[in-house]
Protein backbone atom coordinates (compact mmCIF):
# COMPACT_ATOMS: atom_id res chain seq x y z
CA UNK A 1 0.00 0.00 0.00
CA UNK A 2 1.20 3.51 -0.74
CA UNK A 3 2.63 5.58 2.01
CA UNK A 4 0.55 8.52 3.24
CA UNK A 5 3.16 10.81 1.70
CA UNK A 6 2.24 9.62 -1.83
CA UNK A 7 -1.43 10.40 -1.36
CA UNK A 8 -0.63 13.70 0.31
CA UNK A 9 1.83 14.56 -2.48
CA UNK A 10 -0.80 13.98 -5.15
CA UNK A 11 -3.28 16.14 -3.27
CA UNK A 12 -0.78 19.00 -2.96
CA UNK A 13 1.08 18.40 -6.21
CA UNK A 14 2.91 15.65 -8.00
CA UNK A 15 5.36 13.35 -6.20
CA UNK A 16 8.96 13.48 -7.35
CA UNK A 17 9.14 9.77 -8.12
CA UNK A 18 7.41 7.22 -10.29
CA UNK A 19 4.45 5.45 -8.73
CA UNK A 20 4.07 1.73 -8.12
CA UNK A 21 0.84 -0.16 -8.83
CA UNK A 22 0.29 -0.19 -5.06
CA UNK A 23 0.56 3.61 -5.01
CA UNK A 24 -2.02 3.91 -7.80
CA UNK A 25 -4.37 1.51 -5.98
CA UNK A 26 -4.03 3.55 -2.78
CA UNK A 27 -4.57 6.87 -4.54
CA UNK A 28 -7.85 5.73 -6.10
CA UNK A 29 -8.77 3.49 -3.15
CA UNK A 30 -9.26 0.45 -5.37
CA UNK A 31 -7.88 -3.08 -5.03
CA UNK A 32 -4.48 -3.77 -6.54
CA UNK A 33 -6.16 -6.30 -8.84
CA UNK A 34 -8.22 -3.45 -10.32
CA UNK A 35 -5.05 -1.56 -11.24
CA UNK A 36 -3.64 -4.73 -12.81
CA UNK A 37 -6.89 -5.26 -14.73
CA UNK A 38 -6.82 -1.65 -15.98
CA UNK A 39 -3.29 -2.19 -17.27
CA UNK A 40 -4.17 -5.50 -18.94
CA UNK A 41 -7.23 -3.97 -20.61
CA UNK A 42 -5.40 -0.69 -21.34
CA UNK A 43 -8.20 1.30 -19.71
CA UNK A 44 -6.32 2.79 -16.78
CA UNK A 45 -3.44 5.21 -16.45
CA UNK A 46 -0.55 4.27 -18.74
CA UNK A 47 2.21 2.36 -17.04
CA UNK A 48 5.59 1.18 -18.21
CA UNK A 49 8.02 -1.55 -17.28
CA UNK A 50 11.38 -1.08 -15.63
CA UNK A 51 12.70 -4.62 -15.89
CA UNK A 52 10.00 -6.72 -14.26
CA UNK A 53 8.51 -3.79 -12.33
CA UNK A 54 5.59 -1.65 -13.49
CA UNK A 55 5.76 2.07 -12.80
CA UNK A 56 3.46 5.02 -13.47
CA UNK A 57 4.38 8.59 -14.26
CA UNK A 58 2.48 10.78 -11.75
CA UNK A 59 1.74 13.34 -14.48
CA UNK A 60 0.17 10.63 -16.66
CA UNK A 61 -1.89 9.36 -13.71
CA UNK A 62 -3.17 12.86 -13.02
CA UNK A 63 -3.97 13.41 -16.71
CA UNK A 64 -5.85 10.07 -16.84
CA UNK A 65 -7.86 11.00 -13.73
CA UNK A 66 -8.78 14.36 -15.28
CA UNK A 67 -9.90 12.59 -18.48
CA UNK A 68 -12.07 10.23 -16.43
CA UNK A 69 -13.68 13.19 -14.63
CA UNK A 70 -14.39 14.91 -17.97
CA UNK A 71 -15.94 11.73 -19.41
CA UNK A 72 -18.09 11.36 -16.30
CA UNK A 73 -19.20 15.01 -16.47
CA UNK A 74 -20.20 14.62 -20.12
CA UNK A 75 -22.25 11.54 -19.33
CA UNK A 76 -24.20 13.30 -16.57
Amino acid sequence: MASPSVTTALQSGLPDRYLTPEDVAAIFKVPLETVRYWRKQRTGPPGFRVGVHVRYDPTAVQRWAEQQMAIDAEAA
